[in-house]
């Protein structure tokens, strides 16, 4: 699909007009101020040039953040969007989201403002299902306040806080995601370009809540965290991309494959005859328990005669229920329809009075 992209917008008198957008149309008149070289630039430009492909009127989209580097992202976007407080722009957007239904909402965040101070509306935003698309710019770090580690730093990362490696267990996002219920699960990396503006778009096209974990490089304070699954001569060998109803096989010649042994993942070797794509696992987006078990991969010590498993990219987990937006315009339908509107006056009134002496 070409990034010009025919537009129906409907006016107030019921008849429809056309506009074209392409993806420069979404930039701002802000000066971008993140480092040079931030992998933020990059996610940046995909989201712009992938805003022509969903068919939403410039001014129903809102970008909502809340507080780091990623938040920056509203002031470069040139439609709605909000700065909010730290880890409580979930909670922002599902008030705005049940308010204004027709409004395509954003969420942007990193992972020390979604998962630390915000974990507990990071989670309720997914069990909730409220139909926004999450943004998780996870670049193992805190940029913004000069290099501290946070929720995501691997055990044993030196930094300034942690001087002596950092002795906590990490976070992780995509299974915290599925032990939240959300509906939609899926990760890509600021250096695929093609790969995220695929899920950009796989992302706005589930209805529910999307929760879209981004590799992010932070140049500054962890440049080089994720260099093996974005270096393109040790791509092949250290990442898997996952399709729906697809083998699991990659290396460089795609000479390798997972195959779960009862619910056991495996690596195993394709040219040597022993296997063939056939006996691998199948990858099927709607299987729960396969979608755990992929979110793992990366927590996987474990080799088999040398071959460990590779990090998994694309979505992992995706199927469709209620929204909480949806039901709670259907609940309150539902009582004005019983009940008739009610009177907020009356309500504050109350039936009861007291005498005060």
């Amino acid at each position: 699909m070409s990034l010009e992209t025919k537009i129906d917008l409907h006016t107030q008198n019921g008849s429809s007009e056309t506009e074209s957008y392409k993806g420069k149309d979404f930039s701002s008149d802000q000066d971008v101020r993140w480092c040079p070289g931030c992998g933020d630039y990059t996610i940046l430009k995909q989201v712009q040039n992938m805003m022509p492909k969903i068919g939403v009127n410039k001014e129903d989209i809102v970008f909502i953040s809340g507080i780091g580097c990623a938040a920056r992202f509203p002031y470069y976007m040139n439609t709605f969007g909000m700065h909010s407080i730290h880890g409580r722009a979930p909670a922002i957007a599902t008030g705005l989201k049940v308010s204004r239904p027709e409004l395509s909402v954003w969420i942007v965040t990193g992972d020390g403002d979604s998962l630390s101070i915000g974990g507990n509306h990071f989670m309720h935003l997914l069990r909730r299902n409220v139909n926004v698309n999450l943004l998780l710019f996870n670049n193992q770090i805190y940029g913004l306040t000069k290099g501290q580690y946070s929720p995501t730093t691997p055990e044993g990362s030196v930094f300034k806080s942690t001087p002596y490696g950092s002795i906590d267990h990490p976070v992780n996002p995509l299974a915290l995601s599925l032990g939240s219920d959300g509906a939609f699960v899926a990760r890509t990396m600021d250096r695929d370009p093609r790969h995220l503006q695929e899920m950009l778009i796989r992302a706005n096209e589930h209805k529910g809540t999307s929760m879209l974990e981004i590799y992010q490089n932070c140049i500054v304070f962890n440049d080089g965290a994720f260099e093996l699954f974005t270096d393109k001569k040790s791509r092949p060998r250290e990442t898997i991309y996952l399709e729906q109803g697809k083998p699991l096989v990659f290396g460089d010649n795609e000479e390798k494959g997972v195959r779960l042994d009862g619910l056991k993942p495996k690596v195993v070797s394709l040219d040597d005859g022993s296997y063939s794509k056939e006996d691998l696992w199948i990858h099927d987006e709607q299987d729960n328990t396969k979608a755990y078990l992929l979110s793992r991969f990366f927590d996987q010590k474990e080799s088999v005669d040398g071959l460990h498993l590779p990090r998994p990219f694309g979505v992992l987990y995706a199927i469709d229920r209620p929204c909480y937006d949806e039901g709670v315009r259907n609940q309150v339908e539902e009582v004005v329809q019983r009940k008739g509107v009610g009177d907020l006056d009356e309500i504050l009134r109350g039936p009861e009075t007291w005498t005060v002496k």
